[in-house]
């Protein structure tokens, strides 16, 4: 696969690493103490800051990494045990990026190339957001999934010819099939991680409730998360919220159009907080028309802030107002949301959300070698939402080298 900005690609781990099952780590202030202080590694990533929020990690680090796992982080670990030594002086060092909404069904529709818009961006790991339905998924997961350095899981859409076709794809109700949809689903784990919808007026029309219930219906049959694009639905959100189970996902939560988050006065309905507190989980993803930084800004000023950050990438939003996710990351610093707090919500969270195969978002000990090199650059630096309005940030986090299972790749821009 091509990669955007010249990457410069060192093989450094030889061998497929193992898949572990997902876990929750907790928070310890400190990292694991080295298993052997003299144990041989492939790559040494010395003198950076490293930003761990599933370890409560900020400060600095050396990491080290063999056979495609984290070995060791801690201080000043020797030099004389590593292949490789890459510095990582005045850079930021975090578990690599997880984009929870993108489309990298690359040539087909909208889709763009994850391996040059995500990796290529610090990026690891990308959910690809439904591109692919029943009928469709075949040969995503064949010239797509197979075929990239970027490791991509999906989301498989209820229409079975996935977003190809966004105007009306809903309007009828006889495309869908959720006896299909979750056979589908469950023959391809762990690929597929869940199920996905989206419920607006141009797409679902006034079928969005009924369709609703035919996604739900498939998730439940295939025991996955459902992913629920909302915005400017047919039907009122508390109705759409109404049958969500913990651990859905509504996504393009800070959009302004009708039957949004919030009230006439700018309140944030009760419904929302209700589906929060029963488990829902809550995605920006800001994509063509999905994001404004009123709705976003006044979300957060009533403490609900959304528990991750994506994106919505295609080949459009990565040429204007979203461009990656570290720009996103660095659109909501800009509007007050702390760094450490900004990372987790690209790695320690989505990495609970669903089931990725792998230990992701974290740098502990034995999990997958994905780890992101940022340089946190000072300056004025504007953002656009989806309107084109913009806020002015004084942080910007650009991507300087990526680490996919412990093959370094090092960004040439």
């Amino acid at each position: 696969m091509p990669n955007r900005r010249d990457f410069a690609k060192f093989v450094l781990a030889g061998g497929a690493a193992m898949i572990a099952p997902r876990e929750i780590w907790p928070a310890t202030g400190a990292p694991a103490p080295p298993q052997n202080a003299d144990e041989k590694f492939d790559l040494l990533i010395e003198g950076g800051t490293v930003v761990d929020p599933s370890q409560n990690l900020n400060g600095p680090f050396d990491v080290a990494i063999k056979s495609g796992k984290i070995l060791e982080v801690s201080k000043n670990i020797a030099k004389d045990r590593a292949l490789k030594t890459v510095s990582a002086k005045d850079r930021i060092v975090t578990p690599g990026f997880i984009d929870m909404h993108a489309h990298c069904y690359d040539g087909v529709g909208n889709g763009m190339n994850a391996d040059r818009n995500c990796l290529g961006r610090g990026v690891t790991t990308v959910l690809d957001a439904g591109s692919a339905g029943s009928a469709t998924f075949p040969n995503f997961r064949k010239y797509i999934v197979n075929n990239s350095t970027t490791r991509i899981v999906a989301l498989l859409h209820i229409s079975p010819i996935g977003t190809i076709m966004y105007d009306g794809g809903l309007f009828n109700l006889a495309w869908l099939n959720p006896q299909l949809t979750a056979k589908v689903a469950s023959e391809n784990k762990p690929v597929v991680v869940g199920i996905k919808i989206q419920l607006s007026k141009s797409i679902s029309g006034p079928n969005d409730l009924e369709a609703l219930k035919s996604a739900l219906q498939a998730a439940e049959m295939a025991r996955l998360p459902l992913m629920v694009h909302i915005d400017d639905p047919y039907s009122p959100l508390p109705d759409i919220l109404k049958p969500l189970r913990k651990g859905d996902v509504f996504t393009h939560v800070y959009n302004n159009h009708t039957h949004g988050v919030l009230d006439a006065n700018g309140k944030i309905i009760p419904e929302v907080r209700e589906a929060r507190d029963r488990g829902v989980i809550f995605d920006p993803a800001q994509g063509q028309t999905h994001f404004s930084f009123d709705v976003a800004e006044k979300c957060i000023q009533q403490g609900f802030l959304c528990e991750t950050i994506s994106t919505d990438l295609t080949m459009v939003t990565v040429e204007r107002r979203v461009f990656d996710l570290p720009t996103m990351v660095s659109k909501f610093m800009a509007i007050g949301v702390p760094l450490e707090k900004a990372v987790a919500m690209v790695t320690a969270n989505p990495a609970r959300v669903f089931d990725y195969g792998a230990q992701i978002g974290t740098l502990r000990p034995g999990s997958e070698a994905d780890v992101g090199i940022f340089e946190l650059r000072d300056g004025k630096f504007d953002f656009e939402d989806s309107d084109g309005i913009k806020r002015t940030g004084q942080k910007m986090l650009l991507d300087k080298a990526v680490i996919r299972r412990g093959q370094l790749f090092i960004n040439a821009v």
